[in-house]
């Protein structure tokens, strides 16, 4: 990233909004009650201050906030800490056996197919999808000129519409409505934490909340299908899309190809992850700039020396050095993944603390992020955090992971959020409305509950 000089102090007086974290032990039905309601709020204050937490709640658990320890999680030592039990009964009935709940072999192979699909080329191949839903974006948002508009909302229509023409870019047989309320409406049901989750109970054990679940997603996984099978018959004429990346794509190790039933899995992960997780990105930096009129002034001010009238493009994101420190200091305060948890396989020690088989390890990343041993005044909103001059400590920044399983669509998301914000920006003045700030709300992504309504007026 280039050299700016300082972005003015102005407007760090006050916090944005941040989550209240616990100042008392829990027990077992406290744990509960606040997983429920914010899985963030199970994170102890002193998460943000310790290297290390450990305890019991039902099944031992250590939390880890010491960015070595969490180096030998995710890269040194992965293997003995694969996704938590939870994490999958949560996500497998939506998203099958795919790279985003895979172990091993089964996970490895499909890495190595997957990756080519993600590669540079690629993503800036699919740039042009990105720039056509920030213009339809911003004419959706000009509507609402001189009122109040639910960023969120916006952003969310966006980002499933890029996802949307990346994926099935031919919608033949695709409801992606009827797609988007079945995710929806899974996560709604099945996301929040149960009892026997925090018992530590096994996965074969029914949690009877969500046994009723999944019928819309069944349903659209048949969709899914369909659109598959059709796409290997007829054919895509346009420019290659994720689907047709995949089906050509084969591991190269074994030249073994993904089924239709894998295919459908990572799709649907990559529609799931891809458009949550950017729009996320998108409401809460759109909040922040709000919060800091300095700090937005400055970005659209590089947005329209940049930019012009036009929407933003591939070519353009290395010319938007702040809006691209704007999207990491967004994904700092607010990580979509904000709570990992992971179970050890194999006795270990982490900052010098005994690890047993069956324990879950946290990886608490909205702690990491705010930690004051870390980062110099962590609760505020400061961009320059990601100058040239400031190195960050990679594994005190994880809102994408790191290691093997680092999320493969990274570059692909901070791609489409640059094109996306610096567009808005250059073209609206955002102000926050009185008595509207989002709440941040954990169940399975870092929402912004109650949405983020921000005043909307011409640059």
């Amino acid at each position: 990233m280039t050299d700016q000089p300082p972005l003015p102090r102005t407007d760090f007086a006050d916090e944005p909004v941040k989550v209240p974290l616990a100042t008392r032990p829990l027990g077992v039905f406290g744990s509960l009650s606040a997983g429920r309601r914010n899985i963030l709020e199970l994170i102890p204050q002193i998460a943000t201050q310790a290297p290390i937490l450990s305890g019991r709640t039902g099944k031992r658990w250590h939390m880890v906030m010491d960015p070595e320890a969490l180096r030998h999680i995710l890269r040194d030592n992965v293997s003995n800490y694969p996704k938590s039990v939870v994490t999958k009964l949560i996500l497998e009935p939506a998203i099958g056996d795919s790279l985003f709940v895979a172990e091993g072999q089964e996970w490895l192979w499909q890495r190595r197919t997957a990756a080519p699909v993600f590669s540079h080329r690629n993503v800036a191949a699919l740039a042009p999808v990105m720039t056509a839903a920030a213009e339809r974006a911003a004419a959706r948002i000009a509507q609402g000129q001189g009122r109040a508009v639910n960023c969120y909302d916006e952003m969310v229509i966006a980002t499933f519409e890029v996802i949307s023409d990346v994926t099935f870019s031919d919608g033949a047989g695709f409801d992606r409505a009827a797609v988007h309320r079945a995710i929806e409406d899974y996560m709604a049901q099945t996301a929040r934490v149960s009892l026997l989750d925090i018992l530590g109970a096994p996965g074969w054990v029914p949690r009877p909340g969500r046994l009723m679940s999944g019928a819309a997603m069944r349903q659209m996984k048949r969709v899914a299908d369909a659109s598959i099978q059709r796409r290997r018959i007829e054919g895509n004429p346009g420019i290659p899309d994720l689907l047709d990346l995949l089906l050509a794509g084969e591991d190269p190790k074994t030249g073994r190809k993904m089924t239709t039933a894998e295919l459908r899995d990572n799709l649907l992960t990559f529609i799931v992850a891809g458009h949550e997780t950017t729009a996320l990105t998108l409401s809460w930096a759109l909040y922040l700039c709000a919060f800091a009129p300095a700090i937005q002034a400055a970005a659209r001010a590089e947005a329209q020396a940049a930019l012009g009238g036009r929407a933003a493009t591939a070519a353009d994101v290395a010319a938007l050095p702040l809006i691209r420190r704007i999207v990491d200091e967004t994904l700092r305060l607010y990580p979509p993944a904000a709570f990992l948890s992971r179970t050890a396989q194999a006795t270990d020690r982490l900052c010098g603390r005994s690890v047993e088989p069956g324990d879950t390890v946290i990886l608490p990343i909205y702690a990491l992020h705010r930690h004051h041993a870390l980062w110099n005044r962590p609760d505020r909103f400061d961009p320059d955090r990601f100058s040239a001059e400031r190195p960050v400590d990679r594994y005190a920044y994880l809102p994408f992971g790191d290691g093997p399983r680092v999320c493969i669509g990274a570059n692909f998301a901070l791609q489409e959020a640059v094109i996306i914000l610096a567009t808005l920006l250059a073209r609206f003045r955002f102000d926050l409305v009185p008595g509207k700030s989002p709440k941040p709300v954990m169940i399975l992504t870092l929402r912004p509950e109650g949405g983020v309504w921000l005043q909307v007026t011409p640059a």
